[in-house]
């Protein structure tokens, strides 16, 4: 009898198969289809043979389909209105990298003053030097330990 196992996707304990030993997913339908696109993402990756086949497919299925992306998007306004927000969130973390790269600000890590960056787009900036961001500016309220002087 072999040991049990948990499921490197949706963590549940599982029995491997007799026949693959080395078992490290379930045979729930769910986590099959993300090993076999761990799989194929990890094949494009380091193959580029098989990254170049793909391609060629992608492209062959295109060219025999070529109203499916217009039928598509009229079809299911969900997906159109998700790839939209998905785009504006890539776009944004773009605009950031790039000005985490250009140092046209003073650095922030040395300043004086203390300096909060705070928001979603805040892990994207790789050094912490430029960031867009609304500032409020509070002085302190003058103490009452002596006259001010005006000049």
């Amino acid at each position: 009898m072999s040991l049990s196992r948990c499921c490197r996707y949706c963590e549940q304990i599982f029995q491997p198969s007799i026949y693959r030993p080395q078992q490290s997913v379930c045979s729930q339908p769910d986590c099959q289809r993300r090993r076999c696109s761990d799989y194929h993402r990890e094949r494009i990756r380091n193959d580029s043979s098989y990254a170049e086949d793909v391609r060629a497919s992608q492209k062959k299925w295109s060219q025999a389909h070529p109203e499916y992306w217009k039928q598509y998007r009229p079809q299911h306004p969900a997906a159109v209105d998700r790839n939209r927000n998905q785009q504006r969130k890539r776009d944004q973390k773009r605009r950031l990298l790039n000005l985490a790269k250009k140092n046209l600000a003073l650095d922030l890590k040395h300043e004086v003053r203390e300096v909060w960056l705070l928001g979603p787009g805040v892990k994207d900036l790789a050094k912490n030097n430029l960031a867009s961001a609304k500032i409020f500016i509070y002085q302190p309220l003058v103490s009452n330990s002596g006259p001010a002087h005006r000049s």
